[in-house]
């Protein structure tokens, strides 16, 4: 049976879908945090399982040729495509990722269903979840072997050019809080279309996912949690600055909140709340 939505706000099945899922971020951060903590490092160790995997992706196509020409575009490709699995991951082991609970709580705070101050609450949880999550996948791959020689060396290059955004002053800076923009707006499209009910098999929710991180990935867009994870591995293995690693995060959670809890959270709010057009209607 197909469900009839008012055309003027087409929305309003993802917005409920959003406050149904707040409610239960809200009670796990609470009464559960522990438990919301550990959904959250899982998030995190899937993102860097998957981001390791990208990379090593793109080291083993490094080593490659065609007719004299290098394959390491082709190995971007695949490594990016391949990470794009990450979110659908997330998503079915109903772990908790910090870039999406963005655009929940600031649907949840513009329905006054959350206060920002509890809402900043859950999003620091989620994030410090992401990072132990992350953390830990570090400490297993600094006494392995999975993240050495060519794959150590993609990650290293990976870090400066990250790094490289925060010594390049204002310009440098700006250039990275729009990626940081960019990703987390592909990153909640995809699950304003997989929450908002017109989608109902799991394949095309999965390829949704999967195309948002590929875009993100394979364009060079900043994401704050893969960030996080990429720093520590590279940090334990070899040295990272510290400070610019901080900088770097910080600029990318701020972005992130742009692309994420603004343009796709708020504004989707916004765009769907019929309230004061039914008082207008006398209803």
């Amino acid at each position: 049976m197909s469900t009839v939505t008012n055309p003027l706000f087409p929305g309003k099945a993802f917005i409920g879908t959003v406050l149904e899922a707040l409610e239960t971020k809200t009670a796990m951060s609470g009464d559960l945090a522990r438990r919301y903590i550990q959904r959250a490092a899982m998030a995190g160790i899937l993102i860097g399982l998957l981001y390791a995997t990208n990379y090593t992706i793109i080291a083993s196509f490094d080593a490659m040729e065609w007719g004299g020409t290098s394959l390491h575009n082709v190995g971007k490709l695949i490594g990016a495509f391949t990470f794009g699995f990450a979110l659908v991951f997330i998503y079915y082991s109903k772990s908790e990722l910090l870039t999406s609970n963005m655009m929940i709580v600031s649907i949840g705070a513009y329905h006054r269903r959350i206060g920002w101050l509890k809402g900043l609450r859950l999003l620091t949880l989620c994030y410090f979840g992401n990072f132990l999550g992350g953390l830990f996948v570090a400490i297993l791959l600094r006494f392995s072997t999975l993240a050495e020689g060519t794959v150590l060396e993609e990650m290293s290059h990976s870090v400066e050019a990250k790094l490289a955004y925060m010594s390049g002053g204002v310009a440098g800076m700006g250039d990275l809080f729009v990626r940081a923009i960019l990703c987390n707006f592909m990153i909640n499209l995809a699950m304003l279309l997989v929450y908002n009910g017109l989608i109902k098999e799991d394949i095309t929710k999965s390829i949704v996912m999967i195309v948002s991180v590929f875009i993100f990935a394979f364009l060079g867009f900043e994401h704050s949690v893969a960030n996080t994870v990429l720093f520590s591995i590279v940090g334990l293995k070899e040295s990272v600055d510290f400070g610019l690693a901080v900088g770097n995060v910080l600029i990318a959670l701020a972005g992130n909140f742009v692309g994420g809890g603004l343009l796709i959270g708020l504004y989707y709010a916004y765009v769907n709340d019929d309230a004061k057009y039914l008082r207008g209607q006398g209803k």
